[in-house]
């Protein structure tokens, strides 16, 4: 996933290089087939369809044309016996048989399945078969002689333009060629029942030689409908054997009785009665004879038509059933080589892209590694690390006139990689050069500093031993004071470096002692109350590095709470080891910030000290170096009060094991290392914690020294005791005493007081205290 420079725009969504290649592989394959798939769908359509409309017209055709000959056949028979009544009707009675024979044939064509078949086709069928229905009441009638000719004629015609209409849908296939083909074949079959409508017409005036002027004017409009759809309709659409066919027919004598029969009766008069009626100037025997063998003349050439659009229809399906196959062939030819193609193109692609992975992969996992080593000093080698390889040109790369390659793209990108790792590479060991020489210059420049600074207090203890004026041992101690925690900021500095603090006890020190020596260091200690459970000594391997690691955190403490707000410090022996509880009452921290901090405790980075130069937490940099080089356990959490909670565990093998009795605990580093402070000194009424860590570095005299010799009976790790300001000097040369001090001892403390003071004042400036602290 991928950002956008400006907050408010959507997340953009990145697919893996797999599925962006099976895609760019598959779209079009899939397109393509999509394509074929349709294109064959839909001439499996039209070949489905025509297969059902040739079918269908195989099944319909035969039926329907016999249906039509028996309804007119019938329609001419039941004229005939309507006109003469008294006739035998065995004829029509035989011929109502052929027709129901036919009909029961038809009825279930109407329940066929048509919905691939001919637009139309349905409705054609459902016609012809309501039309059918009403067959047995209109005989039931024209025997009753309830129905006369127009009424049956009317029936009978419908019968038949119904059934005509089934051949129409039948011409509506999905082939143009035969469609043209078939209306030329409906047109016959118009020309046979105008024919046929003649016949039945002509039947009602063979009785009486009379024809009604209306069923006149009918057979007048048969005969001209009947030579438009042969001279203008079917003639100009016919071909091969059916054209022969009915030219033959036209010329043949038998087409030219016909016509010449039609011409008389077009011609014929009134007998002058008042209805009207029309002499029919022929006989029935005279008529009959010609149309009785026109008629299978004309429905040859209509068979020839019908063999013509079946044959028509059969050779439509056979094609597209041909060009069906043969698509659906070259198209699976077609989409196996456009996919075999995409899938062998895209697999190169990514064999290729994901050699450049693996190499960018390798880059990720060399570049740590070479700068860990640089972290550890270890030289790197450049062209031993990233060797130069050359990138593979790619299948499309051709050589130029001198034979040498040129990299496509890819090839192109695998040259900027591989320079992208070479640079990498060197950039790593420059930066980890110019590091490691910073480092080295900031802990030059803090050593020397520390010289100055161990200078500074020799010199400051020197004067604190001249001078025994309380306002000069004020200002020598606020300077002492100062010069301690300017000492702990240039270790810090040696920390942040890379090196660790010089400071090195010799013998276990008190733990109470430690914390004093730790708050002694912190600006505003007189916050700072201390609390020790039971009587518990730290090592000396850990002394300095725990005294620092104290000093830092309730510095932190003391300056992220307001004053005057307690820092309270606790601290006892648990079945760890040692545990110490530093709290203030501060605003506290957010829990991501505690979490950071925690984080930083458990695995502390390598610290660029110039990029964390604003950092007002640096201190925890330096607690997390020096708790993670020593085992101590440091954790942040929220306190009850609202501010922080630190606890520090300092594991059992730096708990010390008290010293005998006797045995004065000392601290101290090298023998040829000169002696340095590690905390301020001051009035211990203004400064006890300070005033204590001073008398623990033997820089400061104490009452037993002050006062008398030290008891050889009293325990060892209790704090020594005390000097208190003013207390040996007569009630005139007391000063006034400032609020922060302890109230002056009682007067019958005076001159014996103050000799014995001066005495062991010289004595301890012309003796050297055994507890001292020493650094480089």
């Amino acid at each position: 996933m991928s950002v956008s420079k400006h907050s408010g725009r959507a997340r953009t969504r990145r697919l893996p290089l797999r599925t962006v290649l099976i895609v760019l592989a598959l779209v079009p394959s899939v397109a393509l087939t999509g394509l074929l798939t349709l294109g064959m769908y839909q001439l499996g359509q039209e070949w489905r369809d025509e297969d059902a409309q040739r079918n269908l017209a195989s099944n319909v055709g035969g039926p329907a044309q016999q249906l039509l000959s028996a309804l007119q056949k019938e329609r001419r028979l039941t004229a005939q016996a309507l006109a003469d009544a008294s006739a035998p009707h065995d004829e029509l009675t035989a011929q109502r048989a052929e027709t129901d024979r036919w009909a029961a044939q038809f009825r279930p064509l109407a329940r066929l399945d048509t919905s691939h078949g001919h637009a139309g086709i349905k409705e054609a069928l459902t016609a012809v078969v309501r039309q059918l229905d009403g067959l047995d009441a209109e005989r039931r009638a024209v025997d009753a002689g309830a129905s006369g000719q127009d009424k049956a004629y009317t029936y009978y015609t419908g019968a038949v333009v119904a059934d005509l209409s089934v051949f129409t849908a039948l011409g509506n296939s999905s082939s143009g060629e035969v469609t043209v083909a078939a209306q030329t074949l409906v047109d016959l079959f118009g020309a046979t029942e105008m024919i046929s409508r003649e016949d039945a017409l002509l039947a009602r005036g063979w009785k009486s030689g009379r024809l009604e002027f209306d069923a006149y004017d009918l057979f007048v409009d048969s005969i001209g409908t009947q030579e438009y759809l042969l001279e203008y309709r079917v003639e100009p659409t016919l071909s091969g054997k059916e054209r022969a066919l009915y030219r033959t027919l036209a010329g043949s004598r038998l087409w030219t009785d016909k016509r010449d029969l039609e011409e008389r009766l077009i011609g014929a008069v009134t007998d002058g009665t008042p209805g009207g009626q029309v002499i029919v100037p022929i006989g029935q025997a005279q008529w009959r004879g010609t149309v009785d063998r026109a008629t299978p003349e004309l429905g040859r050439v209509l068979q020839a038509r019908v063999d013509t659009v079946r044959s028509l229809a059969d050779s439509s399906a056979h094609r597209l059933w041909l060009i069906l196959v043969t698509v659906s062939v070259l198209g699976a030819a077609t989409v196996a080589l456009v996919i075999g193609t995409s899938w062998r193109l895209a697999t190169l692609l990514r064999r290729r892209i994901l050699s450049l992975r693996d190499e960018a992969k390798e880059l990720q996992a060399r570049l740590p590694e070479v700068v860990a080593r640089l972290e550890r000093g270890e030289d790197v080698d450049v062209e031993a690390e990233v060797p130069a390889v050359d990138p593979d040109a790619g299948p499309d790369a051709r050589p130029d006139a001198n034979g040498v390659f040129h990299a496509d793209e890819l090839g192109e990108l695998a040259q900027a990689l591989d320079l992208a790792r070479r640079s990498a590479v060197t950039t790593a060991v420059r930066q980890a050069e110019q590091h490691r020489g910073f480092e080295r210059l900031l802990q030059r420049i803090a050593r020397r500093t520390q010289l100055l600074i161990g200078l500074q207090l020799r010199k400051l203890d020197e004067m604190e031993r001249k001078h025994e004026d309380p306002e000069v041992l004020e200002g020598l101690f606020d300077l002492d004071h100062l010069t301690a925690r300017l000492r702990r900021y240039e270790e810090n500095l040696v920390i942040l470096g890379g090196g660790q603090p010089q400071r090195r006890w010799r013998k276990p020190v008190p733990l109470l002692d430690v914390l004093r020596a730790a708050q002694g260091e912190v600006q505003d200690y007189r916050r700072i109350s201390v609390e020790v459970e039971g009587r518990p000594w730290v090592s000396e391997w850990a002394v300095g590095s725990l005294t620092h690691i104290l000093a830092e955190l309730m510095e932190n403490a003391a300056a992220f709470s307001k004053p005057p707000t307690p820092v309270e410090v606790r601290a006892g022996r648990v079945g760890r080891g040692i545990v110490v509880e530093i709290e203030d009452r501060g605003l506290g921290m957010t829990p991501a910030q505690y979490a950071a901090a925690n984080a930083l405790m458990q695995d502390p980075p390598q610290l660029d000290v110039m990029t964390r130069a604003d950092d007002v937490r640096l201190g925890l940099y330096v607690v997390a170096r020096l708790s993670a080089g020593l085992g101590v356990q440091v954790e942040l959490r929220p306190s009850a009060f609202g501010g922080s909670r630190v606890i520090v565990l300092v594991p059992e093998r730096y708990v010390a094991v008290r010293p005998q009795p006797g045995a004065v605990p000392t601290g101290g580093g090298p023998e040829d290392v000169p002696p340095q402070h590690s905390g301020p000194r001051r009035h211990a009424a203004a400064d006890p914690a300070a005033v204590a860590l001073a008398q623990q570095e033997g820089r400061l005299p104490t009452r037993s020294r002050a006062h008398a010799a030290p008891d050889a009976g009293a325990p060892a790790d209790f704090p020594l005791p005390q000097r208190v300001r003013q207390a040996s000097l007569a009630d005139g040369l007391r000063q006034p005493a400032a609020e922060d001090f302890t109230p002056p001892p009682e007067p019958r403390r005076s001159g014996a007081t103050i000799g014995a003071f001066q005495r062991q004042s010289r004595k301890a400036r012309t003796t050297r205290s055994p507890m001292t602290t020493t650094e480089d």
